[in-house]
């Protein structure tokens, strides 16, 4: 008996501790360190073993989505508390440079933009698609674990089928990461602009998809036009909802001041006509969104949660917020509500992305003033009251 009761205390203690709240913090990316001035646009993404993979764009002299820019990568094997040293791994090909917004010194610069990464649960690689001077798209592939990767195949053909619809003059992978559906398809969310060679606007966006675990990819459908009320869709993530279906969330800049929503059964094709949600405010800046395996509809969402607002307090149609306030939100129904918003950093934060870790652990990955960092947390933290900070 007693042997019994040591054993139920044992488990009831594992149990409690588990449910206790956990928000955990570590440096994954800082600013002016490894030759670097500046990490931007974080990606990440967890492999059928377990390990972390955190990526970004490495911005060698400064801020500007324009310049001599590389693509980082940083592994994690135990959850995301400490990370392996940071490494360039794209793009080791033939340099294309060329940068449109300096006449004069930027014809030797490189902008590797945009990476993303995708989980190929079938095969076990992780697919890694990116872009170069926003012209060029690339895919490489890793079959062990992210320590090393596949020469880079040239993928911007699978582009061309948008011109139907735009006369694109910049491409653009993600950012964040991919997915993998039921069905084995892989699918990675894109947008393009088609006004002046550099701008990234005017602009669309929607989905390019591989049937062949990586070997070739496809245009799907545009998701969002720039038409009517949707002004300039561009950077948008990319969830499955419970029945299975794909739901893409975008980044925009309309009077409306809320990301726009469209569902497809494929992630390719037929998509519904976008629509905004109310509850997820838009202060045109990157966010992200995961499904959580912990029941069927659980949905993460992460993104600063501010508006622009006149002296008055009033909404701005198609203002600016700040960036700042990023902010961690909970739906328990396929993000058709959300009923949690909890503060992650009230400072300066912007771009993020999340990932789920095996045992339920969400990691957010962002941009903390001029630094990337990570969060870890769970959903007791999440739903739990104001963590002390």
């Amino acid at each position: 008996m007693h042997l019994i009761r040591s054993l139920l205390l044992i488990l009831a203690a594992v149990t409690a501790l588990r449910a206790a709240p956990l928000l955990e913090f570590s440096d994954v990316f800082p600013a002016n360190s490894n030759g670097i001035v500046r990490h931007r646009i974080p990606g990440a993404v967890v492999t059928p073993k377990g390990t972390v993979l955190a990526y970004c764009e490495a911005r060698k002299n400064g801020s500007s989505d324009w310049g001599e820019i590389e693509v980082h990568l940083r592994r994690s094997t135990d959850g995301g508390k400490t990370w392996d040293a940071p490494r360039q791994i794209a793009h080791r090909a033939a340099r294309h440079e060329g940068n449109p917004t300096k006449p004069q010194g930027g014809d030797r610069e490189q902008t590797v933009n945009n990476p993303v990464a995708i989980v190929d649960h079938t095969t076990g690689a992780i697919e890694f698609l990116y872009c170069v001077n926003y012209a060029r798209a690339f895919s490489m592939r890793s079959t062990d674990d992210g320590l090393t990767w596949s020469d880079p195949v040239d993928i911007t053909a699978t582009f061309e089928p948008f011109r139907r619809h735009y006369d694109w003059k910049v491409i653009a992978t993600g950012p964040g990461h991919g997915l993998q559906l039921k069905s084995g398809r892989l699918v990675v969310p894109i947008w393009l602009a088609y006004g002046a060679t550099g701008d990234h606007k005017p602009s669309a966006a929607g989905t390019i998809y591989s049937d062949d675990h990586g070997k070739s990819w496809r245009a799907g459908d545009i998701a969002f036009p720039n038409a009517g009320e949707f002004g300039d869709p561009n950077e948008t993530m990319i969830t499955t909802l419970a029945d299975g279906r794909v739901m893409l969330v975008a980044r925009n800049v309309s009077k409306a001041n809320r990301k726009l929503v469209s569902i497809s059964a494929d992630g390719a094709t037929g998509w519904s006509t976008p629509k905004f949600h109310d509850q997820l405010w838009e202060p045109i800046c990157m966010a992200s969104i995961v499904a959580h395996p912990s029941q069927p509809g659980t949905q993460i969402y992460s993104a600063p949660h501010t508006l622009g607002r006149d002296a008055a307090g009033k909404e701005i149609p198609a203002g600016r917020g700040k960036r700042e306030n990023l902010s961690i939100k909970l739906s328990r129904d396929d993000g058709k509500t959300w009923s949690v918003n909890k503060t992650l950093d009230a400072g300066p934060s912007a771009y993020s992305d999340l990932a789920v870790l095996p045992d339920g652990t969400v990691l957010c990955l962002y941009e903390k003033g001029s630094d990337i960092v990570a969060a870890r947390f769970n959903l007791d933290w999440l739903t739990g009251a104001p963590a002390a900070r």
